[in-house]
């Protein structure tokens, strides 16, 4: 498994006066979120969390309102302490460092997305880009010349003199993004950055985002509180609930294989046809009674779109291969029955 960037262990926030208290007795007695409320009029956001982000990855932490999401993104650059557990920045306990090693932190190894960008609207939009590298003192030469890469990067070329004022909502969080890029961070932090967009913007953004990070390695931990928006740029997500983290998984683990109701209900909506690949609903080769001969064969990271468009021109099943060589067979029922959601 590649390096992991970010790690989170055994993580908790309990938000109040008593926070301390009840950690201790949520540990000694295994209380509940409303025990602890009771008991101690505090808040517990976030319960036991851990997770390990590879280089590379965009995680999507997904959950509604409340969940608990968007403090956990806020421990990652120490924004709000820990009540308990570490957080590490390759290998580095966050919660060790000086103030000085802190702002280092902040300021060259990681970028922050917000929903909403908070421009400063008296500066054009190639003094906001530039404005990180303006307060660790870079030349004003070089910040406006990496200011200008990062913005033709997000497609914002001939706007670098413009106010925010002047651009839309979507080009505004373009900036933002280039701001954040413009450190030349490992690690991303966005907090649900295109939740404010009409539909469409939000969709085109989604791709250039995946692609520009993909382009750039960027380790990327993504806050949403859309699951479409999670499995459409997540390599892994994460779904919350009530500040627990009930399941990890690749957008495919997630639709397929949902471990309890909540994630169910979630996900029931969710097409199929571009997450489910060949080898979660394929029959093993020896266990197939039927005919293979002049059946068509593909890999197994085949998905059920291009699996149909294989059934509908053969009376033969699908043979699917791995390496070349043939690992399962796919025939229309339990095609039909992937398409649908049941077992293959």
């Amino acid at each position: 498994m590649p390096e992991a960037l970010v790690s989170l262990s055994n993580v908790w926030k309990i938000f109040g006066a008593r926070a301390a208290e009840a950690m201790t007795a949520v540990k000694m007695e295994a209380l509940t979120k409303a025990q602890v409320l009771e008991r101690f009029s505090c808040v517990v956001g976030v319960q036991d969390v851990s997770f390990a982000v590879p280089r590379g990855e965009i995680f999507c932490i997904m959950g509604l309102s409340g969940s608990g999401k968007s403090t956990l993104i806020r421990h990652v650059n120490r924004l709000i302490e820990p009540t308990a557990g570490t957080i590490e920045i390759r290998g580095t306990n966050v919660s060790a460092m000086s103030e000085r090693e802190l702002r280092q932190v902040r300021s060259r190894q990681i970028g922050m997305v917000f929903q909403h960008m908070a421009l400063l609207p008296h500066r054009s939009v190639r003094d906001n880009v530039a404005y990180p590298l303006q307060i660790r003192g870079v030349a004003k030469s070089r910040r406006w010349a990496v200011s200008d890469h990062v913005l033709r990067l997000v497609d914002l070329v001939g706007y670098e003199d413009r106010l925010p004022s002047e651009l839309s909502g979507g080009m505004q969080q373009r900036v933002g993004i280039a701001r954040a890029l413009a450190s030349d961070p490992e690690i991303l932090l966005m907090d649900e950055p295109f939740s404010a967009l009409d539909p469409l913007i939000r969709m085109q953004l989604q791709d250039q985002f995946k692609a520009l990070v993909g382009q750039l390695g960027k380790t990327t931990i993504f806050i949403t509180h859309d699951l479409d928006e999670a499995i459409r740029i997540g390599h892994r997500i994460a779904i919350m609930k009530d500040g627990v983290i009930v399941q990890i998984g690749t957008p495919e683990d997630i639709v397929t294989n949902p471990v309890d109701d909540y994630v169910r209900e979630f996900v029931k909506g969710i097409s199929r046809l571009k997450l489910v690949k060949a080898h979660s609903i394929m029959e093993p080769l020896n266990g197939y009674r039927g005919t293979l001969v002049d059946a068509p064969r593909t890999d197994e990271n085949t998905d059920l779109d291009q699996l149909i468009d294989l059934s509908v021109a053969t009376d033969r099943p699908v043979v699917v291969t791995k390496e070349g060589v043939d690992v399962g067979v796919i025939s229309k029922p339990g095609l039909l029955r992937g398409i649908q959601g049941g077992k293959a």
